[in-house]
């Protein structure tokens, strides 16, 4: 028998870091994601096949079926993260392949690795279906995160996302921006690891409880925008309030001082994706200087 799964990437358009501390954040799910697809087999062991945006395998190991030990590996890094899962999954659900005489799991992402678009969220949400576990409590207990990711996953339109006493809060939104065509997504050609920069934040000596306030407000003056002079506002104050709480310069600031349109960090500051407010020129603008992929926001969300 074989069962498939599949779960949405992930953007987290406001409330970066903030999120962390109960700030209500506005996440888009993306058309982009992961399957996951799991067969039986009888050899008492877990034969995992990762495959990329392109078909070509960039992971493989084996694990034995009751210990999760590892037996072979292309990458040991990669194998240990996933053995942890493993186990912490048996921890949730004793039950766990209990039952099994060994499986061969393959997943598949459809989009590039480095894109930052949630490959652990999406392998997380997954294997939580998979194992008929929470999500959320497998991400707390293996890559921890604010859960807005997870969210998005099993969510097939934008969010507004909110940490009420450590419990994730997810009230859906429409579609509804009549300046879509004018907003567009930029790679920044680097991957940013989102346990560096949640560390980063953690140590940051501010008003935390301040920015959540704020942070809050801004989100709701994003998802509420009824103009883009409006939206472009609130990028503004957005990208200063981050900027002073970090002390970090904006992106625009750093990289694109020069530009006409407003643009806002996503996720991490420093590396994946920005988002930028434009017009027919602004694909070449960017590619100009390099970043060849830009995607139009419509072509992005889900």
């Amino acid at each position: 028998m074989i069962h498939k799964y599949y779960s949405n990437g992930k953007l987290l358009l406001s409330g970066e870091y903030a999120v962390l501390d109960g700030a209500l954040s506005w996440a888009i799910p993306t058309r982009f994601g992961q399957y996951l697809e799991v067969a039986d087999d009888d050899n008492n062991q877990i034969y995992w096949k990762s495959f990329d945006e392109r078909g070509k395998v960039w992971f493989e190991c084996t694990y034995l079926l009751e210990s999760f030990e590892i037996l072979k590996t292309t990458d040991q890094e990669t194998s240990k993260t996933l053995q942890n899962i493993l186990q912490q999954i048996k921890k949730l659900n004793p039950n766990f392949l209990s039952n099994s005489k060994g499986v061969k799991v393959n997943t598949t992402l459809t989009f590039p690795r480095n894109w930052g678009l949630g490959t652990s969220s999406t392998l997380i949400n997954n294997i939580a279906l998979w194992a008929a576990v929470n999500p959320y409590k497998l991400l707390e207990l293996t890559f921890k995160g604010s859960g807005y990711d997870i969210a998005c996953a099993s969510h097939n339109t934008p969010i507004l996302y909110q940490l009420q006493d450590n419990s994730p809060q997810v009230t859906t939104l429409p579609y509804q921006f009549s300046f879509a065509e004018h907003l567009f997504f930029i790679y920044l050609n680097k991957k940013k690891n989102s346990r560096d920069a949640i560390s980063s934040y953690r140590k940051a000596n501010f008003d935390k409880n301040q920015l959540v306030l704020k942070i809050t407000e801004l989100t709701r003056n994003f998802v509420y925008s009824a103009t883009l002079s409006e939206f472009e506002k609130t990028i503004q104050e957005h990208e200063s309030v981050i900027s002073n709480a970090l002390q970090i310069p904006t992106v625009k600031a750093d990289l694109f001082s020069d530009f006409k349109g407003e643009i806002k960090s996503l996720g991490g500051w420093g590396g994946d994706f920005i988002l930028a407010t434009g017009n027919s020129d602004t694909s070449e603008y960017f590619k100009n200087r390099g970043y060849e992929t830009v995607i139009p926001f419509k072509s992005m969300i889900l």
